[in-house]
């Protein structure tokens, strides 16, 4: 099957805040094909549909962090007079009945396949630390180098920082 376009830009597009998985108002908009300002009109006009488990506002450190960690773009560069909203997999399901289009009805088609995709990957992983846990006290000492050579592949490696500015030691 070959793999969703749209599935593949939302899959960039959960960030992970306040514990939960969310998409920002921005980028859902972007993949509706809607101005932000206009989906939160919807959301607004049918407040009743969105609890606080489904959707809230990022306070201004949440929101000065998220600059920080994303750098500023576009979509950040000061023309929001509010700050931004920011949906839970079950707030981004309900959108599509607030946003009746055929394109919100295949977006978020595509969105709930990336959101269990997601959850997927992480029971795959946390199932693979059990084993491998079961494994080593089974085994213990004959094959800790082993155990710790798949552990050490299992854990992402640390991205090495690019240094900004000029270094004459670099020319």
């Amino acid at each position: 099957m070959k793999p969703d376009p749209f599935a593949l830009q939302a899959e960039r597009r959960i960030f992970l805040l306040r514990s939960l998985r969310v998409m920002f108002d921005y980028d859902l908009a972007g993949l509706y094909g809607v101005e932000t300002g206009a989906l939160n009109r919807a959301v607004k006009r049918n407040a009743n549909r969105f609890p606080e488990d489904f959707m809230f506002q990022l306070t201004t450190e949440e929101y000065e962090n998220l600059k920080c960690q994303i750098g500023i773009s576009r979509n950040w560069g000061g023309r929001r007079r509010s700050l931004p909203y920011a949906f839970t997999e079950q707030g981004v399901a309900m959108l599509s009945s607030v946003l009746g289009s055929p394109r919100a009805v295949q977006v978020n088609i595509a969105i709930m396949r990336a959101f269990v995709r997601l959850r997927e990957l992480l029971l795959t992983n946390a199932d693979l630390a059990r084993k491998l846990a079961t494994l080593e006290a089974k085994y213990d000492s004959q094959f800790k180098v082993v155990f710790d050579a798949i552990r050490q592949l299992m854990t992402p490696p640390d991205r090495p920082r690019r240094r900004i500015g000029f270094h004459p030691e670099d020319s």
